[in-house]
């Protein structure tokens, strides 16, 4: 792709500030570097453990429920696309390294891919980077009975800042398919002047062009405004503009393929 052309990433990261003013983490702050005890050995600090690369950020509220055991099975399923990818996992709790030790036994033992978990589950237990991370509220967490963390998933680009935060409840598992999609599309944004539709790489199943419809465009991706008219037909001489009624010309389609062969 032509150089002058910003990436998605480039294009709205500067809509963000790198650093929070109130502690509070957000969508492209540089995420905060951290020590700890993982059940694969120590992780001295984080930002060198994922340097220059992707990675998944990942708390459950405990060991030994129903909930976490099936979310930690199925993400060591992903684990080794993510891999693939250059995307690191690693998942946290606030229970101490032993605790997930003795736990990994029964997520392994339950699912029933014969699954490996390849991947650290960090021991939390005085809840620093639980407090961190705002996945626990420094305010109430000593009044609780059972102050645990939220269902959290931080998606953190190779720069260290934060590009996609999910916040579950107790009560309602995460969908791993959704977590890697997520970070396919955050990837393919990182990388091209693109954005993904809703429910990519399923969009647009059947769209008109010239008259006919055609499955042509199924699984394509949409040109950020920011691309300009010239340089669309010069990168993307196959795109589609769809068609609405107040004629502007925004919703403009490229399939993947001609994104994918375009050089950065």
């Amino acid at each position: 792709m032509c150089s002058t052309i910003k990436s998605g990433t480039e294009a709205y990261m500067n809509l963000y500030p790198e650093g929070s003013t109130d502690g509070v983490i957000r969508l492209g702050n540089v995420v905060p570097d951290f020590s700890a005890e993982t059940t694969h050995g120590p992780i001295e600090s984080f930002h060198k453990w994922k340097e220059g690369k992707w990675a998944i950020l990942f708390s459950h509220p405990a060991d030994f429920t129903p909930v976490c055991t099936t979310e930690i099975g199925r993400l060591a399923l992903k684990y080794d696309l993510l891999e693939s990818i250059d995307c690191k996992v690693a998942t946290l709790s606030v229970d101490p390294v032993k605790s997930h030790d003795d736990w990994l036994r029964d997520v392994v033992a339950h699912c029933e891919n014969k699954i490996e978990i390849k991947f650290p589950v960090i021991g939390d237990a005085d809840r620093k980077i639980s407090t961190l991370y705002g996945m626990i509220d420094p305010g109430t967490s000593d009044a609780q009975s059972l102050p645990l963390t939220i269902r959290a998933v931080f998606i953190i680009n190779p720069e260290n800042k934060l590009m996609l935060n999910l916040n579950y409840p107790a009560c309602v598992g995460r969908n791993m398919d959704e977590i890697v999609r997520c970070v396919q599309a955050l990837q393919l944004s990182y990388q091209k002047s693109i954005a993904t539709p809703a429910n990519w790489p399923n969009n647009h199943a059947e769209i008109e062009k010239d008259g006919v419809r055609t499955s042509d465009f199924k699984g394509s991706v949409f040109l950020l405004p920011t691309v300009s008219p010239e340089d669309a037909a010069e990168n993307f001489p196959g795109y589609h503009t769809c068609a609405v009624p107040s004629k502007i010309d925004y919703l403009r389609l490229v399939k993947l393929e001609d994104v994918e062969t375009k050089e950065n």
